[in-house]
């Protein structure tokens, strides 16, 4: 069975079909630039371009920098704020004529890597934050998500963490990795005395480097590189739609429209 999963970022958009019973990609990724205002429209179009490629008709899975309830943003992290309060999931499905779902991009991240990446089988608190734009965050307790948490905006030193911490930040002001880690660790350090978690899994763009920097991280949790890296945020967007199909079905709901 195969899903389209779609990944929205704040640079690129990124999508390929996904075999969900694998949890793996199932076809040549495809990449094209986030446009520039990302206003719901101008990403619709490019979503709905970007599928037509692919000449897709069945399910898809999507994923965007911001929080969802019942399909509505509620903020917008690294896109246009005019995404505040829209029915992300009505206009993808009018833009694609497709049955869309849509998720947080890091709750994504964190399904793919709990399901068939760097926490499967982990019990406990772990916390699967991605490093690019912005940080993401998802939050898994045995295993079950607690979705929309939206931890990148921690104030540290009187600043927003992704401001001291993102990848970006880092590309930004030149940082070495050593000076970068530092920053990653104090972060990593507030939400230890906050959340208390067994496991941090660092995604993103910054986890291909991550031999750079993971062992420079000093926390109480172990603190491991995600093995999905940029292809989490497709296949988590699509094993979100699956499940979604199997909650509608035992449910006896139609399927999204």
């Amino acid at each position: 069975m195969e899903i389209l999963g779609i990944d929205v970022g704040g640079t690129g958009i990124k999508g390929a079909p996904v075999d969900v019973r694998r949890g793996r990609l199932a076809g040549e990724r495809c990449r094209v630039l986030t446009p520039q205002p990302a206003t719901p429209e101008a990403v619709g179009d490019v979503v709905g371009e970007l599928v037509s490629r692919f000449r897709w008709k069945g399910q898809i899975g999507c994923a965007l920098p911001a929080a969802f309830k019942s399909g509505v943003a509620l903020t917008a992290a690294n896109i246009d704020r005019s995404w505040i309060g829209t029915n992300a999931e009505r206009l993808l499905r009018r833009k694609t004529r497709c049955p869309v779902v849509i998720l947080n991009d890091a709750d994504a991240a964190g399904i793919a890597e709990m399901e068939v990446g760097a926490g499967r089988g982990k019990k406990g608190v772990v916390f699967v934050l991605t490093f690019g734009t912005g940080i993401g965050s998802a939050i898994f307790v045995d295993g079950v998500l607690m979705p929309n948490t939206e931890l990148g905006h921690l104030e540290i030193r009187g600043k927003d963490a992704e401001e001291r911490a993102s990848e970006r930040a880092r590309e930004e002001n030149d940082w070495s990795w050593k000076r970068w880690a530092k920053r990653v660790d104090e972060y990593l350090g507030r939400i230890e005395a906050l959340f208390f978690p067994d496991l941090f899994i660092i995604g993103g763009g910054a986890s291909k480097n991550a031999a750079k920097f993971v062992s420079l991280l000093e926390r109480r949790a172990p603190v491991v590189p995600a093995r999905l890296r940029n292809e989490a945020g497709i296949i988590g967007a699509a094993l979100a739609a699956r499940d979604d199909q199997v909650r509608r079905r035992a449910s006896g709901r139609p399927s999204t429209r």
